[in-house]
């Protein structure tokens, strides 16, 4: 009876609670038998919260602790009566609240400004799970609400990430998102934006509610440079945000970055749950889907997410549900539109790309290439072709935009045809070529009906051929025009007709002579020759009057044909081999065609013709020296568009034929006469030979800084262009220079670039890929560090530049050179090498800090020598370079920089190789400080350095800056770092 009656003490409940193997419902059972038998209930309370106190104490998350919190937040809500109605709910409010609760909170809510994080975080989980374990329809007094708001709001600010994380999650139930002004959505899109922790960010995306407030927020974060971030973004998306919540353009940016997101697991989440809920929600009607996500303005889209439907069912699925297709495998042409001619291209694509698997489910929804070629014969005819009155009708326009888009589809269904029969074959290509030929194509069908034809065509020969053909019956067609008489020929005419008519009145006479004599043989005789002259007579007569027709060629050159002409031969070049060459045939296309239409009026055919001429100078150097200057020159002067074209073609000719391209004009002026000249003495050769490479150089140089105008044109396009072409340039070995380099470093940080995704991303991938992959490339980067932080220190205020963190800037250049860095490959070849490029950079960085000891700008000097890589060891490199150190130490006197330098000095003193190489580790994998304490000690150590006159103001921290938290930012070795 003892044992049973015996009252178990809350002391033994906590420490029964610590292990996960007891029945926690049993325990809260008994002890609140126990509180429920007391009358005085305080003791309990005060001694609850005592032993409370000791797992508050603890940091870690370690079993036995997250045990008992979980313990003492049931305890605390199981005296919680469950309501079944709203009524009564209305009768319990003026009643008694739970004592317990609302001193267990009020002891939570005093605690919560505690000076150890610990408690903090421990008051902020607990908050957490008291206001989780409560029913859905639970009140609490609207004191203590307001008390519990106000409190998580402070802590939503801490220092501490686990803090803030906890404060979230406990402010999930005291959201209202009818509220506009609610404080607590408004403190969740302050973190969502601005916190630089990812697992807060986290934290807010899973409690968020969803509003017309906070949506555009929450699509915001799946473009969050981490990962995991992203990826629930898209889960709160698939799982509380409908389909129609969200606008077309919405919907299209979420697949077009989902499908597309570099991130494997980010991909799978948009494919196996975004895009099912969606489908969920539209009852597995993809079409329905297709037409939600404007397939005409967005196809490229709307096929990557086809393509990913695609993906999780199987093959011969996927043929059982196209049901739109009829008993000729093909959609009628009254029921086509652009959504299901856009399903039925992607899966015929999607099944072929399968190879021997697909090639039987592909006859099943694909018919042969002759049936299919008539098929695609009668839909292009029946597209109309429209006045420029109808033009400015939209619902007209509208229409015929509609059977444009069906048109390419059906075009582009070409590529998924059998067309190894003859048969099938020749009938494709003789529908291809009769649409070409015809005027009244649609001008958005052209370069897919020539792609396609020269894709059919294997040959290079008889692609050429057949191009030619149909750009000659499209430039000059045969039309009928008038003949002009000869007057000699109408002479003739005229005695011809008076020599019948002559004939005709005798033979009249002697009609009537004959009837008078009642000769009535011969009168019948006559009468039959009367109307043979009365025919030629009407005759000769119908003759004279219409002028007789010719069928001539006549050549067009108005812009829409010219247009026309230019867009197949590009389409043919482009499928060309480049070793093919320039023959007779495409040499009269450039002389008649495409040379012409660099003179056009018209911009449209200005620009085909450039593209046409770059296309031609791949083909063969002689022609690429021949053009490149006039190529140089468009760059320069014509419209922007334009401009653009001419220099991807003077770039793609740097590329593919190297720098030998610029030097042609100089090697083909005197100095190749003087090598034909009899008689030259020896001297006078070897004058001229030495005196060929300064001319080539100052070509090149000419040639190359014209091209690095280019970086400083206003024109964003321009500008981005000539920075990849150059990059592909370093990147392929056809250029090396450190000037270059420290202008796309620059380029790359320049705040007027800030919208230039693609910029931006091409500089952040090609940075770190050039750096690594050689120490050449390396020592690249080392020669343009000093200038490039010259250029950044000497800004002048208004400049953009000013804005620049240098600090940061600096930071990138380090990592760029580290030799830990660098490929397997280069690592091998460099072993030979005693000095590193970080030895060679610490000792450029001495010398440039005992040149001014004293200029604030030292200070970021300094920490850079402290994160360098520097061997270790007694070579007689280290010991120059100490010395230089201590040199340095004697001149400057701030004792910041101080610090930094005596740590440089022991790295180099005191380590072996091994620990030289652990920190370097440390260095280059540095990951975000909990407490956020380090990297703000760093911070406020740079803040001194950044107060120059006219520099505009700079952020410390390199992740709240909009430059550097872009996606792109993460491609180049941690340059934006994580701090709390």
């Amino acid at each position: 009876m003892v044992a049973e009656n015996k009252v178990l003490e809350i002391k033994e409940a906590f420490e029964k609670a610590q292990k996960t193997h007891n029945n926690k419902a049993k325990l809260i059972s008994a002890l609140k038998q126990r509180y429920i038998k007391l009358e005085d209930k305080t003791i309990f309370h005060e001694e609850f919260v005592y032993y409370l106190k000791f797992p508050m104490i603890v940091y870690k998350r370690e079993p036995a602790v997250e045990s008992v919190i979980d313990f003492a937040a049931k305890f605390a809500t199981s005296f919680e009566e469950p309501v079944e109605n709203e009524e009564a709910t209305e009768e319990d409010e003026e009643e008694e609240e739970d004592p317990f609760l609302n001193y267990l909170f009020h002891f939570l809510l005093k605690s919560h400004n505690a000076n150890s994080h610990a408690v903090r975080f421990r008051v902020c989980q607990l908050i957490n799970k008291l206001l989780g374990s409560m029913s859905e329809n639970a009140q609490i007094d609207d004191d203590l609400f307001d008390q519990i708001h106000e409190a998580m709001l402070v802590r939503v600010k801490d220092k501490f990430p686990n803090v803030r994380i906890q404060a979230v999650l406990a402010m999930a139930r005291l959201q209202d998102p009818q509220d506009g002004d609610c404080p607590t959505v408004n403190a969740y899109l302050l973190l969502l934006e601005n916190d630089s922790n990812p697992e807060v960010r986290r934290a807010v995306l899973s409690c968020i509610a969803p509003s017309a407030k906070t949506l555009p927020k929450i699509l915001g974060r799946t473009r969050d440079v981490k990962e995991n971030v992203r990826k629930l973004a898209y889960q709160v998306l698939a799982e509380k945000v409908p389909l129609r919540a969200l606008s077309i353009a919405q919907r299209v940016q979420l697949l077009q970055q989902g499908l597309n997101d570099r991130s494997g697991a980010v991909k799978e989440v948009v494919q196996k749950k975004l895009l099912q809920a969606w489908l969920r929600l539209l009852e597995g009607n993809v079409l329905d889907l297709l037409h939600r996500l404007d397939v005409e303005n967005c196809p490229e889209v709307a096929m990557a997410a086809l393509n990913a439907t695609f993906a999780l069912s199987p093959l011969n699925e996927l043929a059982q549900n196209c049901s739109n297709i009829d008993n000729r495998k093909l959609i009628p042409l009254d029921n086509l539109s652009c959504e299901n001619s856009l399903y039925w291209r992607a899966l015929c694509e999607y099944v072929k790309s399968k190879g021997d698997e697909g090639e039987e489910v592909l006859e099943q929804i694909l018919p042969e290439a002759a049936i299919y070629a008539e098929y695609l014969y009668g839909y292009l005819k029946s597209i109309p072709v429209m006045t420029e009155e109808q033009k400015t009708d939209f619902a007209q326009l509208e229409n015929v935009m509609t059977k444009e888009f069906i048109g390419q589809q059906l075009v582009l269904l070409v590529g998924c045809l059998d067309t190894a029969e003859e048969g099938g074959r020749k009938r494709v290509l003789a529908v291809l070529q009769e649409m070409l030929v015809l005027p009244n194509t649609p001008a958005s069908l052209v370069s897919l009906l020539i792609e396609k034809l020269v894709t059919v065509l294997r040959d290079d020969d008889k692609r050429i051929q057949m191009v030619a053909e149909i750009i000659s019956e499209v430039r000059e067609p045969i039309v009928a025009v008038n003949a002009p008489i000869d007057a000699n020929d109408r002479r003739k005419r005229q005695i011809k007709l008076a020599g019948v008519k002559v004939k005709l009145n005798e033979t009249k006479q002697m009609l009537e002579d004959s009837i008078a004599v009642q000769d009535f043989g011969q009168a019948s005789e006559l009468k039959d020759k009367i109307t043979e002259f009365e025919s030629l007579k009407n005759q000769l007569m119908k003759e004279a009057e219409e002028p007789e027709m010719k069928e001539v060629r006549m050549e067009k050159n108005d812009p829409d044909t010219l247009l026309k002409c230019l867009t197949m031969c590009s389409e043919l070049l482009k499928q060309m081999s480049t070793d093919k060459g320039i023959g007779p045939t495409m040499n009269g296309i450039m002389e008649s065609l495409i040379l012409p239409g660099i003179a056009n009026a018209h911009p449209s055919v200005r620009n085909m013709a450039v593209e046409c001429l770059g296309l031609c100078t791949l083909q063969n150097k002689e022609l690429a020296k021949r053009h490149l200057v006039l190529l140089l020159q468009i760059a320069q002067l014509d419209d922007a568009k334009i401009r653009i074209s001419a220099l991807k073609a003077v770039l793609d000719q740097l590329l593919l034929n190297g720098m030998e391209t610029l030097t042609s004009n100089t090697s083909q002026s005197p100095l190749s006469d003087s090598y034909t000249e009899k008689g030259d003495s020896n001297q006078q050769q070897e004058g001229k030979e030495a005196k060929e490479p300064a001319e080539e150089e100052n070509t090149v140089n000419n040639i190359l800084s014209l091209l690095s105008g280019f970086l400083d044109s206003e024109i964003p396009e321009l500008r981005t262009e000539a920075a990849e072409g150059l990059a592909k340039l370093m990147f392929c070995g056809r250029l090396v220079s450190s000037k270059l380099l420290s202008r796309l470093v620059l380029l790359w940080y320049n705040p007027v670039t800030e919208d230039d995704t693609h910029l931006r991303h091409c500089l952040g991938v090609f940075f770190p890929l050039f750096a690594y992959a050689s120490r050449s490339n390396q020592e690249c980067f080392e020669e343009s560090f000093l200038p490039t932080m010259h250029t950044l220190f000497n800004a002048p205020g208004p400049s953009p530049l000013a804005e620049v963190d240098t600090a940061n800037v600096a930071k990138l250049f380090i990592d760029l050179t580290r030799p830990s860095a660098l490929s397997q490959q280069s690592k091998k070849t460099d072993d030979y090498q005693e000095l590193t490029v970080h030895d060679r950079l610490a000792v450029k960085i001495c010398n440039e800090i005992l040149k001014d000891p004293a200029a604030p700008d030292v200070r970021i000097y300094a920490r850079c020598l402290s994160t360098l890589e520097l061997a270790t060891g007694e070579s007689v490199c280290n010991k120059d370079l100490l010395m230089l150190l201590d040199e340095v130490c004697t001149e400057v006197k701030d004792k910041v920089c101080l610090r930094a330098l005596e740590k440089c000095i022991h790295q180099l003193k005191a380590g072996s190789k091994d620990n030289g190489s652990k920190d370097a580790d440390t260095t280059i994998n540095q990951a975000p400080v909990e407490n956020g304490e380090e990297n703000e000690n760093d911070g406020d150590q740079l803040k001194s350095t950044k107060k120059r006159t006219k520099r505009g103001s700079k952020s410390v921290s390199t992740a709240t800056r909009p430059t550097r938290s872009r996606p792109t930012r993460r491609e180049t070795v941690n340059v934006s770092d994580e701090r709390e």
